[in-house]
């Protein structure tokens, strides 16, 4: 199997690990659309060097009609699309410089209503609007990034972290939501999983996890947080190990290529093979 002149569309492609995924899928031969509301000069300029096909549609997540637009850019450009994946959301960068987030106590009504309609109903929306494509083509991928669950609390070295509960909630909501939605679209063949970009599953994520990375109360992100290319520059030269982007290496590749077996279940991947992810 493998990725090669297939559509794949990615939210959030601008920046970050939509950014990344988005070179990785270039790289791998993929016609690659990225949507987002920041400027797209520089994955653009990386597709290009690989010359790869990339399609940038300027497009915000939390309104529906754009979100439809969108997808009927993609198709009209290049008559279908295989795979999407839903990087875009709002998150709690507490490690690499983002502020805390307020309590549930002190948090704004409207603050909460974003991060739940960017990361939860924006996802609604793009699944929504590009499965009646995949359905067509009775195949396809949807890659939800949703993660944590419930019972994390239950574990005796489980330490808070303290500002995080609505990102938390919003992601805990996509994973059910992936699984709903795969029982609904079984029947054409659309794989529709949950993943988080955690790097810690690759070796470079695992050596510098076991190279002491700091936890606790008072780390900032429980000593979490991914390091991308526009993370700032002093966030790749802590005094403690941190997690590279780059540590993720083909892992979004492999989940787009996974058989119907993965579909409606939280996913991983280890040395290269493909997991299903346990609660």
């Amino acid at each position: 199997m493998s990725v090669r002149d297939k559509v794949v569309v990615i939210t959030g492609g601008a920046q970050g690990v939509g950014r990344y995924a988005a070179r990785t899928f270039a790289a791998g031969g993929a016609k690659v659309a990225v949507a987002d509301i920041a400027p797209f000069d520089n994955v653009v300029s990386e597709a290009e060097a690989l010359e790869a096909e990339i399609l940038p549609v300027k497009t915000d997540i939390t309104n529906e009609k754009q979100v439809e637009s969108l997808m009927d850019q993609v198709y009209r450009h290049w008559g279908r699309i295989d795979v999407l994946m839903q990087p875009a959301g709002i998150v709690t960068h507490f490690a690499v410089g983002s502020p805390r987030w307020p309590r549930i106590r002190s948090m704004p009504g409207d603050f909460f209503k974003k991060v739940i309609e960017t990361n939860l109903v924006g996802t609604f929306y793009c699944t929504k609007h590009v499965l009646p494509y995949m359905e067509a083509l009775n195949q396809g991928h949807i890659i939800c990034f949703g993660q944590g669950n419930v019972s994390e609390h239950r574990d005796p070295n489980f330490v808070p972290s303290i500002g995080s509960g609505t990102y938390a909630v919003s992601k805990v909501a996509i994973r059910a939501f992936a699984r709903h939605v795969a029982d609904e679209e079984r029947e054409f063949n659309i794989c529709i999983m949950s993943t988080s970009p955690d790097a810690s599953e690759g070796a470079g994520g695992r050596a510098r996890a076991e190279g002491g990375r700091q936890t606790g109360a008072g780390v900032p992100g429980r000593g979490g947080g991914l390091v991308t290319a526009d993370s700032p520059e002093w966030a790749r030269h802590q005094d403690r190990p941190v997690a590279l982007v780059e540590d993720i290496g083909d892992k979004f590749l492999i989940i787009a290529e996974a058989p119907m077996e993965f579909s409606g279940h939280q996913v991983r991947v280890r040395e290269g093979k493909l997991e299903i992810a346990s609660d």
